[in-house]
């Protein structure tokens, strides 16, 4: 496997950091970026390095913000002269009533979801080009039929299900543009709790009757990264037969 300039968004914490960890160990270089999460961030930079020098170099930036998010790719470029592969697991998660939904949480959520990936696809899409790159998009298994409770959440995703599809006949043949839709991995953080019952529901519905994990993830990210050369326009669903289930 050559090794690589890969561009991970969000990827202080969860899944994001578990791709970039797994990631680093096949010998890629990892621009790890980050909202809010600092410490996070710093200390699994600080703990990369430490393995190898130099391999990872971290950039801060709301990617809602679209002159930081051309901050971003310029220095993304310029890190290790250029940028081999875009992997957009930046998200934002949270529940919107129907009736209650407001233009800030429409705006909030289809900007990270959507919007953010397609400027800074759209912004690294020369380099990508030269290097014959490739893009993986973090969608979600939600994004066909909808999570309950989370409509603005599960339209942007099937937005970025619908970029991905037609970026690959845009940037094609030189870029390819594929997607990962992971199904019950990890439990929402603290402040989003699932009760036992709640949990149990979920696995309930799932074919493997057991929650993923991370590797998983970072696993069918490293293949399409890697080995498949001739795919482009998919989406890689990762849910223990999840979407078998209505």
């Amino acid at each position: 496997m050559s090794a690589k300039v890969i561009l991970i968004t969000g990827a202080a914490k969860r899944v994001g950091a578990f791709c970039a960890q797994y990631l680093h160990t096949q010998g890629h270089s990892i621009i790890l970026h980050y909202r809010s999460s600092e410490p996070a961030a710093l200390a699994l930079a600080e703990r990369l390095n430490a393995q190898r020098a130099d391999s990872v170099r971290l950039y801060q930036a709301d990617l809602n913000d679209l002159q930081a998010l051309t901050g971003l790719a310029e220095f993304a470029q310029h890190a290790w002269a250029g940028v081999d592969v875009l992997i957009n697991n930046a998200s934002a998660f949270y529940a919107t009533e129907m009736q209650e939904v407001t233009t800030q949480q429409w705006d909030d959520l289809l900007a990270s979801n959507l919007k953010s990936p397609f400027f800074l696809i759209n912004a690294l899409s020369p380099c990508l080009k030269e290097r014959q790159g490739c893009v993986v998009n973090m969608v979600d298994i939600h994004a066909e039929r909808g999570l309950k409770g989370f409509p603005v959440y599960s339209i942007a995703k099937a937005g970025l299900v619908a970029l991905t599809r037609i970026l690959a006949k845009e940037l094609a043949p030189e870029i390819r543009v594929n997607a990962v839709a992971p199904g019950a991995i990890l439990w929402p953080e603290q402040g989003e709790d699932v009760d036992a019952q709640q949990q149990q529901e979920i696995l309930d519905k799932v074919a493997l009757q057991s929650m993923g994990s991370p590797e998983d993830i970072a696993k069918a990210i490293s293949f399409l990264i890697s080995d498949a050369g001739y795919m482009t326009g998919q989406i890689m669903t990762i849910d223990g037969g999840r979407s078998l289930f209505s």
